[in-house]
């Protein structure tokens, strides 16, 4: 690869909470030769009351030593949120025991989504944002002595009235940690999504999260909110276009070449596909290919 973006791969095929979906499902991206996998932990109840339970982990760390890839990184809980003042003492220990996993595993990343809540009356979007950054600040100091980062998601708003942070907003709150522990995550669609949703200028919330950038979530969309949710397929979203679809890249009209042309990251960061395998499992060959090539536009700039 190149000296910022040091290998490409796809986030791997969650199970029922029993691990016996994890083997093939890195077998799976193993053949399609990709030399990055997030795992997403999340999903195979290794956690209990913020507890490692050490059977399970043997066995999830029997599973993941069969394959050599370069980079792993591990999802964090989809509802993880700093925002929660009601359960910031348990999304914490969540996130502890996360971090310990990332260091038996030699994952070097955890993705951890950024915040979100409703606002109680006299409070505001500063007091959560706030809550979120001394949270961050203190396992960032975790994630420092186990040699992990803290990979902040960006995400789209999801309910009336919510306190959401912009991407950009996402890159103030990394800033203002200024922990090298802890890095910003773009997901494109994502950002794609919310900025249609708030009339943002797209591009120019990428260029706000990219400097301080160390790990990438591509997939496609179209970036248009969810103004309908009940579809009887999804491929009924994909032939629509709504919502957050996780579509093969090309699929929807996310201007990648553009992106990866004109922007950079921070060094070592990781490319990883968040494409839905039990749909678009065949179209994983020719998204890592172009994957690839996105990632070749970053080399050619760093050398101009």
């Amino acid at each position: 690869m190149n000296n910022i973006i040091s290998a490409v791969g796809f986030c791997n095929r969650t199970g029922k909470g029993d691990l016996s979906v994890l083997d093939a499902s890195l077998r799976e991206i193993a053949e399609t030769g990709a030399d990055a996998c997030e795992i997403g932990v999340y999903a195979e109840e290794i956690i209990s009351g913020g507890r490692i339970i050490e059977d399970r982990m043997l066995r999830l760390a029997d599973i993941v030593r069969r394959y050599t890839f370069k980079k792993l990184s591990l999802h964090g809980q989809i509802l993880s949120n700093f925002m929660d003042r009601e359960h910031l003492h348990l999304q914490k220990k969540v996130v502890r025991a996360m971090l310990e996993l990332c260091d038996r595993l030699g994952a070097g990343i955890l993705v951890h989504h950024s915040g979100a809540g409703q606002l109680a009356g006299g409070e505001n979007g500063a007091d959560l944002d706030r809550m979120e950054r001394e949270a961050l600040a203190e396992m960032g100091d975790v994630a420092k002595d186990y040699g992990v980062r803290i990979a902040l998601e960006n995400i789209f708003t999801t309910e009336s009235g919510q306190y959401r942070q912009t991407p950009s907003e996402v890159a103030a709150t990394v800033k203002a940690i200024g922990s090298d522990n802890v890095v910003a995550l773009i997901d494109f669609s994502h950002a794609y999504i919310e900025s249609t949703y708030r009339n943002l200028d797209f591009l120019e919330e990428l260029r706000a999260m990219a400097p301080v950038t160390g790990h990438l979530h591509v997939h496609d969309s179209f970036g248009l909110p969810y103004s309908m949710t009940r579809f009887y397929h999804p491929a009924e979203a994909t032939a629509l276009g709504i919502g957050d679809l996780h579509l093969p890249i090309g699929w929807g009209d996310i201007p990648w070449e553009d992106i990866f042309s004109t922007l950079t990251f921070l060094p070592d960061t990781s490319l990883i596909m968040e494409i839905n395998a039990e749909r678009f499992g065949d179209q994983h060959p020719a998204c890592l290919e172009r994957a690839r090539r996105l990632a070749g536009l970053l080399k050619q700039q760093w050398a101009a």
